[in-house]
């Protein structure tokens, strides 16, 4: 359009010069005058137009005449003021940030998530992170603290505490009542074996042979002696011991109720016991400082890790925890407004501190832009913005001066 247009005007400043000396010889005639003083008008207001357009761009024909060249002559005040107006006016901060305040960031970012939440790429970019994330995780850095936690833990643990508890719970639980069962369940099974009776049978008898007593008792217990054997003894102590055991399994048995009765006491009073207490601290510290749980504590990460990876890889993780967590936390997000309008209003500042801080980079920018190109290009890209209107001007100038100039000859003649 540039180029047309100035053509065009060099056509019509042309048609005023040849217009202009072909009606020399007619300058007589009346019609011949008035069209001469037309063309004349014409060629110099074109002539005029001309000089103006092309001043601000170059010296015209070269000619280095004052006033002309005003672009590059005033190139750092046209751009200086360009940079301003575009900072102070065109593009000021209060400006930019009423613009963004004006736009729902929330609300936006809402609907993305929601439209792209279930998308393969978004599904698989989760997974990738999910998986990065635990990659990033190395055990060995986490065993120490761990250790020296579990360690401590462990050294705190009040032993007089932990077995007061124990010992409530084996009566609450009647851990007592059960234990007790099931010793005497296993000396019933042991005391009516055979080789039990002959056992104990003769372990009788050798005691009574070798109890020292005189005279009549010594008798009667050789007299005894001679007439039993190990097994009838056996047989003696065996039918005892089953009578016993058979008697102690009754809940209303007195033998039982005292045995379960010392029992519970001395349960309750181990708690009292320095001692025992003692002992156990020391039992405790001492597995505590041999207990090699640096190893188990990597192994167990270690084995959780790889689980972990190994899970999320499958097809369940995401649809079955990983989206519905995403989507449960969206939700939540989205029915609370004071949430939503912190979350937005804390956006909105920080995109105010950030035109605050980088809106004098928009003028930078622009300078930048504009140093970089040299006096013909941009002349050039000034004509091909502007240089059409400009051209314009110049057919203009030639057509309104030549109908000025008919107009004054005009004027003149009828004078």
């Amino acid at each position: 359009m540039s180029g047309q247009a100035k053509h065009l005007a060099s056509i019509s400043l042309g048609i005023m010069g040849a217009g202009f000396i072909a009606t020399l010889p007619f300058q007589q005639s009346v019609i011949g005058s008035v069209l001469q003083g037309g063309f004349e008008a014409g060629l110099v207001g074109g002539l005029a137009d001309w000089f103006a357009v092309t001043a601000l761009f170059r010296h015209p024909m070269g000619v280095p005449i004052p006033h002309t060249a005003l672009l590059p002559k005033n190139r750092k005040r046209i751009t200086n003021a360009l940079v301003s107006t575009i900072e102070n006016e065109w593009l000021n901060k209060q400006s930019i940030i009423e613009k963004m305040r004006q736009i729902r960031i929330t609300e936006k970012i809402f609907e993305y998530m929601e439209r792209e939440l279930c998308s393969d790429s978004v599904k698989q970019s989760f997974v990738s992170i999910s998986r990065h994330l635990l990659l990033a995780i190395r055990p060995d850095t986490f065993v120490s603290f761990i250790e020296s936690e579990l360690r401590k833990y462990m050294g705190e643990l009040d032993t007089r505490s932990i077995l007061q508890y124990l010992a409530r719970e084996v009566v609450d639980r009647e851990y007592d009542e059960k234990a007790l069962d099931f010793l005497l369940g296993k000396i019933g099974e042991w005391a009516i074996k055979g080789e039990t009776r002959h056992k104990l049978g003769g372990m009788l008898l050798h005691a009574l042979e070798n109890i020292e007593v005189d005279g009549f008792m010594q008798f009667a217990l050789k007299s005894f002696t001679s007439i039993v054997n190990e097994d009838k003894m056996g047989g003696i102590i065996q039918n005892f011991i089953v009578r016993a055991v058979s008697n102690l399994r009754h809940t209303n048995d007195p033998n039982r109720v005292l045995i379960l009765q010392t029992i519970r006491s001395e349960l309750g009073n181990l708690k009292d016991n320095e001692k025992f207490i003692a002992e156990l601290d020391e039992w405790k510290n001492h597995w505590i400082d041999q207990w090699e749980i640096g190893k188990k504590v990597t192994g167990i990460l270690l084995t959780l890790q790889q689980k972990a990876l190994s899970f999320i890889e499958k097809p369940e993780y995401v649809k079955n925890y990983l989206l519905p967590f995403l989507t449960g936390m969206l939700e939540k997000w989205k029915n609370s407004p004071s949430a939503v309008e912190k979350f937005e209003n804390w956006i909105q500042q920080q995109i105010a501190r950030v035109i605050e801080e980088n809106h004098s980079k928009i003028g930078r920018l622009v300078q930048e832009n504009l140093d970089k190109l040299d006096n013909e290009t941009l002349i050039h890209m000034v004509e091909d913005k502007i240089g059409g209107d400009l051209q314009w001007i110049r057919v203009n100038g030639a057509l309104c001066g030549f109908l000025i100039g008919l107009v004054l000859v005009g004027v003149k003649a009828i004078l």
